[in-house]
């Protein structure tokens, strides 16, 4: 049984469908990609796997459960956090704010604490941030609290939604490298939403494409890697 499943979701704005009839699947400790031009729905995906916009037909399954029906903080609590796009952090919050406000749900205490220390490892420049207000770090700062914030819900699938947006190339690099040592340390099953899909693809498992709402395409990333059509409307190459 896969860890997360879409099965044929259908989701609308008003009268205008965005999604048609998405199919996909995510397996524990895989990383998985979605990619595709601006306006092909993905952000619309990861909102309607959280709950926050309503699918009109379909199921999202989150182990086998469908969680189609159920508010955002229901979905959290069985294990699935999201970094939204754009960070949206809580700027009048200090970086410590804005950590236990990721962990509000949870009530184990002694991890809290043990998560706290392993976001820090992960981002000694947070830790070195710890009281200073979220809106007066850096835009590359603010991404890994946006990250560690999604991390203190102790999920089981992050979903991540375009992680490099706005960032120098330096942090673009340490970003990814970061998506790939909390798959790999933290054993968190990955759904990543990226413009940089040749980075997207060289982390992750498999990928889907996606476009004007349908999926395209599906396959292991390293053959969408190769792929001729990928490779010139979505690599540059």
């Amino acid at each position: 049984m896969a860890l997360m499943e879409l099965k044929n979701v259908c989701t609308f704005y008003g009268n205008i469908q965005a999604l048609r009839n998405i199919s996909l699947t995510v397996e524990e400790g895989e990383i998985v990609t979605l990619i595709g031009a601006n306006g092909a729905g993905k952000t619309t995906t990861l909102m309607s796997i959280c709950g926050i916009t309503t699918i009109r037909s379909g199921e999202i399954l989150l182990d086998g459960v469908d969680i189609s029906k159920k508010n955002p903080h229901q979905i959290v609590s069985m294990g699935l956090s999201q970094v939204p796009e754009g960070r949206r952090i809580f700027p009048q919050l200090t970086v410590l704010e804005n950590l236990d406000m990721g962990a509000f749900l949870r009530k184990d205490t002694d991890l809290i604490k043990k998560d706290f220390e392993e976001v820090f490892d992960i981002f000694p420049r947070l830790a070195e941030r710890r009281n200073q207000p979220g809106g007066t770090l850096s835009g590359g700062e603010q991404q890994m609290l946006a990250i560690s914030r999604a991390l203190m819900a102790r999920p089981r699938i992050l979903l991540m939604d375009e992680p490099s947006l706005g960032l120098a190339p330096l942090f673009v690099h340490n970003i990814f490298e970061v998506i790939k040592r909390i798959n790999i340390e933290r054993k968190t099953t990955i759904f990543l939403v990226e413009q940089n899909a040749n980075m997207a693809l060289k982390i992750a498992n498999k990928g889907y494409v996606l476009q004007n709402g349908v999926i395209k395409m599906a396959e292991t990333a390293e053959k969408l890697l190769a792929n001729e059509e990928v490779r010139k409307a979505y690599l540059g190459l």
